[in-house]
């Protein structure tokens, strides 16, 4: 990781022979750096030399600004400029988070982000800084805001700030420039817009004050063989017509990137109303307490992919393959509309789709229209070219050499069950989304253009996808109640893993799965989501409803066992919906040891009033000197 200004080399100009024409010199060279930093792909485990160049001038340029700013004002510095590196150092943070997916960078970020915007750089700049410029600069602040659910007070400010610059700066524009900045506006609105009803409530990151502790989850006898991978990298790919999104981050994948992190230590609980303090930066050392506790495992890489083509969604794969640890687990997450294929396949009736390796034949005796045998497929961008734009499941067979963990959204995401035993060395784990989606009245219409694919808010945020299906839009949900309602959920996650590393029949992949807290997370959400659905009235024993998983999971935890059904009715009990599912009349709620759960329920609220864990950061120390 990149060091930060401060703990870059403390030597640098500082003496008696400084000179400000030092300081417009090493501005230009600062910019030159910036510009190849800015133009590098985010991928790769190693640290390109060109991260380091551009902290070292930035960290030169920092501490010039702050032991000689009244001669840089006096040699024509103006504030604008001082905001305008700061802004650029909040960037390579950013950078740096989006290849080390180290939150503690993008809390960095924050700070400089927030600090440019509170002492108000940039105001009064406008025959200095574009208002394109400026624009740009509060979009990758909401970005970070969002990613940090700094939703109480910051984003609606962000988001307010845009509209008013962009109304009042309107003859600035050209009309092809002001139409696309007023489309990203109304991005913006929709996007706070999709799950606004129940912003604050829960973290999407695992978050040690509302998720068991790794160390005290219930794991595989020490019979029973394990290899101890851990999830280490993900692609995470979304693509729809018209979906949510906000510039190329969409809101499933949004959510998705949350859900594959940890929670920096009270972070969320400091900032969202379970602390007397709050997010307005009015006291300084509130913004810290992001950073992370070296205690907290690493979070996965990720790489976000936003309307590939299929040639570089595949060699972005096979170059994380190719860098995957040996003990390593690839997630790939793909969001997509998808095309039945001509085959007249449907899921109803449980077949496999054969995988058509037919089109690489070269010997000339096949002659087979590709029409005729056309293959379903989920589409990454527009239809125009087929070749380009979709992506088979035989696509994916070459790199199941290595563990993949499928996590596929579509309504063609049956056919991926064809991958199962075609594997080339590693069994692939796949949590497969229903074809059909729920018309209850929270996913009424097309959801994923309002607020984003039902599958997917269940793996992320499963309460709030139970109270959108029994028609509960949020609005009138009190913070206590739905904390209760989580605890309640997580005593049937709990059930759930506990019958799961007790069976004798559990395929050794879901062995390796229940092993990485993260993974483990997202099966047991995904049980729970079954069994939803196919305890639901309105989808009961309709097969185009219900989520499917390779290799199946042990009969004791199916969508209808009586496990299931107490497990489901204790949620649906608490919100008064029993009604809405048909429940086996002998259902009751399982029993549960009172100390599991205490454990179980408490094992984070015991946290929330505790000290809060944080690093000390340089940053603290300069962002005073502003």
């Amino acid at each position: 990781m990149a060091a930060s200004p401060q703990q870059q080399g403390q030597g640098g100009p500082g003496g008696g022979g400084w000179t400000p024409e030092q300081f417009w010199s090493l501005l230009d060279k600062a910019d030159r750096r910036f510009a190849r930093v800015r133009d590098l792909p985010p991928l790769g485990r190693q640290e390109p030399d060109a991260f380091a160049k551009a902290f070292r001038a930035y960290t030169q340029l920092w501490r010039m600004q702050q032991e000689h700013r009244h001669r840089l004002l006096d040699a024509g510095l103006r504030r604008w400029q001082v905001g305008e590196i700061a802004a650029r150092i909040a960037h390579l943070y950013y950078a740096q988070y989006q290849r080390t997916a180290d939150t503690a960078l993008l809390s960095e970020a924050f700070v400089f982000y927030h600090a440019v915007l509170d002492r108000a750089y940039f105001q009064d700049a406008d025959h200095h800084l574009s208002p394109a410029k400026h624009l740009r600069f509060l979009a990758r602040f909401l970005l970070v805001a969002l990613l940090l659910a700094r939703r109480s007070h910051t984003v609606p400010r962000l988001a307010s700030d845009i509209r008013t610059l962009l109304d009042d700066s309107k003859m600035s524009f050209q009309d092809a420039e002001y139409k696309e900045w007023k489309h990203v506006v109304q991005e913006i609105a929709r996007f706070l817009r999709a799950d606004s009803p129940f912003m604050n409530m829960i973290p999407l990151r695992y978050s040690y004050a509302f998720d068991p502790p790794p160390d005290t989850l219930r794991t595989v006898p020490p019979t029973v063989k394990k290899r101890g991978l851990v999830l280490s990298d993900t692609i995470l790919c979304s693509y729809y017509p018209n979906e949510v999104k906000f510039t190329d981050l969409s809101i499933d994948v949004f959510r998705m990137v949350q859900c594959l992190e940890w929670e920096p230590c009270g972070s969320f609980a400091l900032n969202n109303g379970y602390s007397a303090h709050d997010e307005s930066g009015q006291n300084q050392p509130n913004l810290l307490k992001d950073l992370r506790d070296a205690a907290l495992p690493p979070n996965p890489l990720k790489t976000i992919l936003y309307r590939p083509s299929v040639t570089h969604f595949l060699t972005v794969l096979a170059t994380k393959c190719e860098e995957l640890p040996s003990n390593g687990i690839m997630l790939i997450y793909l969001s997509a509309t998808g095309e039945m294929g001509t085959s007249g396949f449907c899921p109803d009736t449980g077949e496999k789709v054969l995988s058509n390796f037919n089109k690489f034949d070269i010997s000339g005796t096949s002659h087979t229209s590709s029409k005729e045998n056309k293959e379903p497929c989920l589409w990454l961008g527009c239809r125009e070219t087929e070749g380009s734009n979709c992506i088979y499941p035989g696509d994916l067979i070459p790199f199941t050499r290595r563990p993949l963990f499928l996590v596929i959204d579509s309504s063609t995401s049956y056919a991926f069950k064809s991958i199962h035993g075609t594997e080339r060395g590693e069994t692939a784990a796949m949590l497969l989304s229903p074809s059909s989606r729920s018309s209850a009245v929270g996913f009424s219409g097309d959801s994923t253009r309002h607020s984003g694919s039902q599958f997917t808010m269940f793996l992320t945020a499963p309460l709030q996808a139970f109270c959108l299906l029994i028609g509960n839009n949020g609005t009138d949900i009190d913070k206590d109640a739905y904390n209760k309602a989580e605890e309640l959920l997580l005593l049937s996650l709990n059930e759930w893993a506990t019958t799961l590393v007790a069976s004798s029949s559990l395929h050794p992949v879901w062995v390796e799965v229940l092993g990485d807290p993260l993974l483990r997370r997202l099966l047991l959400r995904f049980i729970f989501c079954r069994a939803t659905h196919s305890l639901f009235k309105p989808t009961n024993h309709k097969a185009e409803f219900l989520p499917t998983c390779m290799p199946p999971l042990p009969e004791s935890v199916d969508a209808e066992s009586m496990l299931s059904q107490s497990c489901v009715m204790r949620v649906a009990s608490f919100f008064g919906v029993v009604s809405q599912f048909s429940f086996a009349e002998v259902t009751t709620w399982p029993d549960v040891d009172p100390e599991e759960a205490v454990v179980t329920s408490s094992s984070g609220s015991a946290n929330k009033g505790g000290p809060e864990t944080a690093r000390d950061s340089d940053i603290s120390n300069s962002s005073s000197s502003f």
